[in-house]
């Protein structure tokens, strides 16, 4: 049995096979997730988890080499974007039509508890060399 990291099962398996250029989604409970990603949905109660909980743990896991997030977050919901800012020096922002569009791209879709607005962030996964 694993005693540290991620140990939702479905979320340690998803991410271990993730490759480099994939793309993850996190993202908040109102997100609409296309068929096709495969969507590990953590969420249990409003808030629970937490955007910034499911986040920080999965970066602690992940090679990331970029992220996008949509621009409106900055506007509606400023706690966000400071996290995303602390995180992503390069965060791209796009419209938040574009953000729901890439996610049709996406290989995992992780879906948090939250439910303050625009709390989502596309990752790109990169290579620890």
């Amino acid at each position: 049995m694993k005693k540290s990291g991620i140990l939702n099962r479905h979320l340690s398996g998803a991410l271990a096979q993730l490759g480099h250029t994939d793309l993850v989604v996190v993202c908040d409970v109102g997100l609409p997730i296309p068929e096709g990603p495969t969507v590990v949905d953590l969420a249990f109660r409003t808030g629970v988890p937490s955007f910034a909980e499911v986040l920080t743990g999965l970066l602690e896991e992940l090679e990331v080499e970029g992220a996008v997030a949509a621009a409106e977050v900055g506007r509606a919901n400023p706690d966000c974007a400071a996290l995303l800012d602390g995180h992503f020096p390069g965060l791209e922002l796009v419209p938040h039509e574009d953000l729901k569009a890439l996610t049709r791209q996406a290989r995992l879709v992780v879906r948090t508890g939250e439910a303050r607005p625009y709390a989502n962030v596309v990752l790109r996964c990169g290579v620890p060399f």
